[in-house]
């Protein structure tokens, strides 16, 4: 059939989560607490860091972007989620749609890179501390700050140009945002090779975050195994292990290298769940409560609005 006998989509329907319309009332107010507890936890990290002298050092300079990151990151999925909940709230227009689609896809690949920035910074200070302050620079941090936006947008403008030229016969998402897998399971035309452009972009990002992420870690813990004390080991161990990468990672990699993923829809909703709006709320919790020094600037806030 010629793609001229359909006809165009001008609205997109977020069907996510309507086969449980008890739930809707419930589904809001835990994804408004999540939302509210991610933003005002990223912002507090976020200017706790920037107004503490003593946290200026690039590792909480990397810490920063990732919850100035996780804010946007957050309220690109969730403000539209909880707006659908409502009655006769589930319609997205289609340059809408494609707007989300392209800031969570670039925030996606901008926060997979900048995890791996973290991690060669973690690297470098356990690995190789005489050297950490020359080669962590002030110009090295904003280079490793801005590349991975960078690299994150430009994939995400290449797959927001490939999907926008498909044609699409219905106009039900079955997701509660609009994601590339969800969209392709739309088209009206032959997607292997749209499917195929996004696999290879998921893919390098992916594919290049693990093999960053193994190849410092696998340094790192040789670096830690030759450390006498068992309190320095473990001192060391903890500082690298605060990472949610198993969560994260293994989330995104279910939904997106999957040989057929247009056909397994169902499991995607419920791993984009873990990746879009638990994760940016986890963030701030791990780094600030496993973290010493980012307490006692804390406690020093709060020492001094006391005590001023």
């Amino acid at each position: 059939m010629s793609e001229s006998n359909f006809t165009e989509v001008m609205l997109f329907i977020l069907s996510g989560f309507a086969d449980h319309p008890e739930l809707q009332v419930s589904l809001f107010l835990l994804f408004l607490f999540i939302y509210l507890f991610t933003v005002l936890g990223n912002l507090g990290l976020t200017i706790l860091i920037r107004t503490d002298s003593q946290l200026h050092m690039p590792m909480y300079f990397f810490l920063s972007n990732l919850a100035f990151i996780d804010i946007f990151y957050s309220s690109t999925v969730t403000l539209k989620t909880l707006v659908s909940f409502q009655p006769n709230q589930k319609t997205i227009s289609f340059v809408s749609c494609f707007v989300q689609m392209y800031f969570f896809v670039g925030l996606v690949c901008s926060e997979c890179f900048l995890l791996a920035s973290m991690t060669y910074d973690h690297y470098l200070a356990i690995c190789n501390p005489l050297f950490y302050s020359v080669v962590m620079s002030q110009k090295v941090c904003n280079w490793l700050g801005v590349m991975p936006n960078v690299i994150g947008f430009t994939n995400s403008l290449i797959s927001i140009c490939v999907i926008s030229s498909l044609v699409f016969c219905n106009s039900s998402i079955d997701h509660f945002f609009c994601d590339t897998i969800a969209l392709l399971a739309l088209s009206c035309m032959d997607t292997f090779s749209t499917e195929m452009v996004i696999f290879v972009l998921a893919g390098f990002t992916l594919m290049s975050y693990l093999l960053i992420i193994t190849i410092t870690y696998s340094a790192i813990i040789l670096a830690i195994l030759r450390i006498w004390s068992a309190v320095g080991r473990q001192k060391t161990f903890s500082t690298c292990a605060s990472h949610p990468i198993t969560i994260f990672y293994g989330s995104l990699i279910f939904t997106y290298l999957q040989p057929d993923n247009t056909s397994s829809l169902i499991q995607a909703q419920v791993a984009s769940v873990f990746y879009t709006i638990v994760i940016p709320m986890l963030n701030p919790l791990i780094y600030s409560l496993r973290n010493k020094d980012v307490k006692n600037a804390f406690l020093r806030v709060i020492h001094r609005k006391l005590f001023p």
